[in-house]
């Protein structure tokens, strides 16, 4: 496609070991796969980047990195914590492994394929952004502190195929051109929405994020449930 000009595109998938709601939840096993494995065969299937680099504070992803044909960051230890900013661990990674795009694959979004990520990736550089994140679009009645957001009180009640929709984040992918990331790093500290900021709406599968154990068993009863439909 012409505008798809050729860009270094490094995958991140970031990996800490600790977690405060599902215990060590990137090597909790889905269908006899560590999750992180999800993730990992879906960049690779993409076909669109240079590099998938698993970026985590423990040595036990290196061998897990070894395992699937990628390399392994090891990020410093005080970036491992449960308090640590995204936009810490985006900075540090970018300064350590050179590449004009960083895409963030998200390792707790086991469902999202190689296809959509690509389509991310498209979509990024069709539109010439500098940061993007995936949402989900729900037509749903939705109020923030009281107050509609997409309907009105007054009047018949509207349904729900008439209401715009509303796009929480899911985060299954993130990512940023390094140059604008880095500058706005520089001049305010904060750089996760910074730049030509873009939103790309995936499908149903990918919003499902893990981080609970009923999230993890959610995303097992899916993965079955796309098996079966699949044979």
């Amino acid at each position: 496609k012409d505008f798809m000009k050729k860009e270094t595109i490094v995958a991140m998938i970031p990996a800490r070991i600790g977690s405060t709601r599902l215990k060590m939840k990137n090597l909790a096993l889905i269908d006899g796969k560590p999750m992180i494995a999800f993730s990992i065969l879906a960049a690779q299937k993409s076909g669109v980047f240079d590099r998938i680099v698993i970026n985590s504070d423990s040595e036990v992803f290196k061998s897990i990195a070894d395992r699937y044909g990628v390399e392994f960051y090891k990020r410093p230890e005080h970036l491992g914590s449960s308090k640590t900013k995204s936009d810490d661990v985006v900075l540090d990674f970018m300064q350590n492994n050179t590449s004009e795009v960083v895409v963030w694959v998200n390792s707790i979004s086991p469902l999202q394929t190689g296809d959509e990520i690509r389509r991310v990736v498209e979509f990024f550089q069709k539109e010439k952004l500098d940061s993007l994140i995936t949402v989900k679009e729900e037509q749903v009645h939705c109020v923030y502190q009281g107050k509609p957001v997409n309907f009105e009180e007054s009047g018949k009640f509207a349904q729900t195929q008439d209401l715009e929709p509303v796009q929480p984040f899911v985060y299954s992918v993130m990512m940023w051109r390094a140059k604008s990331f880095i500058e706005a790093m520089k001049l305010q500290g904060n750089a996760l929405l910074s730049g030509k900021v873009g939103y790309y709406p995936v499908n149903k599968w990918s919003s499902i994020i893990i981080k609970t154990d009923h999230d993890l068993k959610l995303a097992s009863y899916a993965l079955r449930a796309l098996e079966t439909d699949e044979s």
